[in-house]
């Protein structure tokens, strides 16, 4: 398994590597250290707007003081049998990770760097790679207690969309033992008044208890199945139960029933991320709009 591992110097980036570490013991995995560097000052105004191209340093000049620094960095934080070579680029954080991610199986990073005006925008660079990336993305952070991964939440809502994130939910869970829930949100909040008919909730489980039969068999042992009947919104409802449950990790699927409500409405995934101190795995299917 190759694991790529974007960092920024920051105390959170540290804490995706000792993740990584972890994920690449149970796999056999080797971790790769990225760092992208934007070559402009944090405090420039124009570049805050998107709109300077003053270049303060050459690349080639500062490209080997870089790459010793993530060396340093990650060999502090990855056994040295799992630590490849260390990925340095220059430019667009986001895009930098999202197309070097083509040859990884997962990405692992945390959701924000630094702190105050540096955290808003390394925040956005996460939720672009959330987004926009085609391998599994896991977002930890410091508060995030993944242990051994021995207790996984799982969300569905049904759709083919959701499904996807299932096989690496899986793969996970058969490496680590762990317990697993496979959770449903039911909630009224998305329906009008009329609808509101606490009889769809025993519909809901029946279906999701076919939806164990048939996905989930190789770990029936391992996992238990619930519907949660909420007044919230799905990512208020998930992130009540992370709340009052302690999960190691949560998988989910980025867009769920269609693309174009991600850009409309913004996704759960996205919501859950923002608000959730458990580390969680974002899975974007490829076929989504």
């Amino acid at each position: 398994m190759k694991i790529l591992v974007p960092i920024d110097f920051s105390e959170r980036s540290k804490k995706a590597l000792q993740v990584a570490d972890k994920f690449a013991i149970l796999f056999k995995g080797t971790v790769t250290p990225f760092y992208s560097h934007l070559p402009i000052s944090e405090l420039d105004e124009p570049y805050a707007l998107g709109m300077s191209t003053k270049m303060y340093q050459k690349f080639e000049d500062l490209e080997k003081t870089l790459v010793d620094r993530v060396k340093e960095i990650a060999g502090e934080n990855v056994r040295q049998e799992y630590l490849g070579d260390p990925v340095v680029v220059m430019g667009n954080a986001a895009q930098g990770i999202i197309d070097a991610s083509e040859d990884f199986d997962y990405v692992i990073m945390s959701s924000h760097g630094r702190t105050g005006f540096s955290r808003f925008l390394l925040g956005s660079v996460s939720e672009k790679v959330l987004r926009l990336c085609n391998k599994p993305v896991m977002i930890v952070e410091n508060e995030s207690d993944v242990d051994d991964f021995k207790k996984i939440l799982i969300t569905t809502d049904f759709s083919e969309n959701s499904a996807e994130a299932f096989p690496y939910a899986i793969e996970i869970a058969k490496a680590t033992k762990a317990e697993v829930d496979l959770v449903h949100i039911l909630s009224f909040d998305q329906f009008e008044d009329e609808e509101k008919d606490l009889s769809l909730r025993k519909i809901r489980e029946e279906r999701l208890k076919l939806l164990k039969k048939e996905h989930f068999n190789e770990i029936s042992d391992q996992i238990k199945h619930k519907v949660i009947v909420s007044q919230d919104s799905p990512h208020e409802a998930i992130y009540n139960h992370v709340k009052e449950n302690p999960y190691n990790l949560v998988v989910m699927a980025t867009v769920g029933r269609t693309g174009i409500n991600y850009l409309m409405m913004g996704s759960t995934t996205a919501n859950v991320v923002r608000h959730i101190k458990t580390a969680v795995l974002s899975v974007n299917p490829k076929k989504a709009i």
